[in-house]
């Protein structure tokens, strides 16, 4: 059985995290999705919020279940017993930093990291400009799954 981890913040989880999710619970006995609780960001939704939305999101793959953690992501590898950590990768840019991180997980806990380049239609998705668009009142259907839709849009109104 091969358990993948696949980390993030996921602040809040768009479109292209489910794409790299959706193709890891077709390769993967095991998926857990680990929420990142990162006490130097300012997230928009809490760690325990993050974790409900891509647990809702993820009821139609059997085998993916997440989790918030905090401190080093080779901690939770040992943990959940992962055998991989697997990234999605937007532009070359993300592989820059991913690597460094990649490699120095590697060195910790001799854990490999496998890149998924993420699907072209999401390329240019992220968290940060998803919360843009809609702190402007844009339209983010499409971009995010719908309860996330919902959540954003709720959590931004009661921010006004």
């Amino acid at each position: 059985m091969i358990t993948a981890l696949v980390p993030g913040s996921f602040d809040p989880p768009t479109n292209g995290h489910l794409d790299i999710i959706e193709r890891c619970a077709g390769l993967f006995d095991r998926v857990v999705v680990a929420v990142a609780n990162n006490p130097a960001k300012s997230p928009l939704f809490g760690a325990a919020e993050r974790v409900a939305l891509l647990e809702e999101c993820c009821t139609r793959w059997d085998n993916v279940s997440a989790r918030s953690f905090d401190g080093l992501l080779v901690e939770v590898v040992r943990r959940v017993g992962a055998d991989v950590i697997v990234k999605g990768l937007r532009a070359v840019t993300d592989f820059e930093y991913e690597l460094q991180l990649a490699q120095m997980n590697r060195h910790l806990s001799g854990t490999v990291t496998l890149f998924i380049p993420t699907n072209a239609e999401f390329g240019y998705l992220s968290s940060s400009l998803v919360k843009e668009v809609a702190s402007f009142g844009g339209a983010i259907e499409g971009l995010v799954p719908p309860n996330v839709a919902r959540a954003l849009k709720e959590r931004l109104a009661d921010e006004r």
